[in-house]
């Protein structure tokens, strides 16, 4: 994963932003991800890991109704999530994210390998996505930090 850390370093370099990071599944994969690029701390701000529904509103500002209809593996929780890292941060993009690794937990609406994405940036609208990805947990959560990424890149080329 290195080679697009790289590229993420160079796109937030290029516009003088900084990043941030809101994980639940990936439990501070992505963060770990960015530091291990020397000099990160130039374009890296800080990241959250929100494990439980009252760290994502403690923290991050997660409304506690949303997570009530919801629930924490959703569209409008990791928007919210993002939203918060902005937030909370000096970042101007922000990621979030917030799935069911399993092997438990699944549910017919939500089975195993769920995963929920949102990207923040500032002056433009939340971007968010849902992925079923197949494996074990360590696969999904992979699966989920890659995909995190590909997204960001994404934000900084558009």
């Amino acid at each position: 994963m290195n080679e697009i850390v790289y590229r993420i370093a160079e796109g937030l370099t290029k516009r003088s932003y900084y990043l941030a990071v809101a994980e639940s599944c990936t439990g501070g994969w992505i963060a770990q991800e960015m530091t291990a690029v020397a000099g990160s701390s130039e374009w890296f701000d800080c990241g959250f890991v929100t494990y439980s529904n009252e760290s994502k509103q403690r923290m991050l500002g997660v409304a506690h109704n949303t997570l009530e209809q919801n629930g924490a593996v959703s569209q409008a929780v990791v928007a919210e999530m993002a939203e918060g890292v902005l937030s909370n941060s000096r970042a101007s993009i922000g990621v979030a994210t917030s799935g069911i690794a399993g092997p438990g937990g699944g549910s017919n609406d939500k089975p195993v390998g769920t995963v929920w994405f949102a990207w923040a940036e500032e002056g433009k609208a939340t971007r968010t996505e849902k992925m079923i990805f197949s494996g074990d947990r360590e696969s999904v959560r992979k699966q989920a930090v890659s995909h995190a990424l590909q997204g960001i890149l994404k934000n900084l080329s558009s």
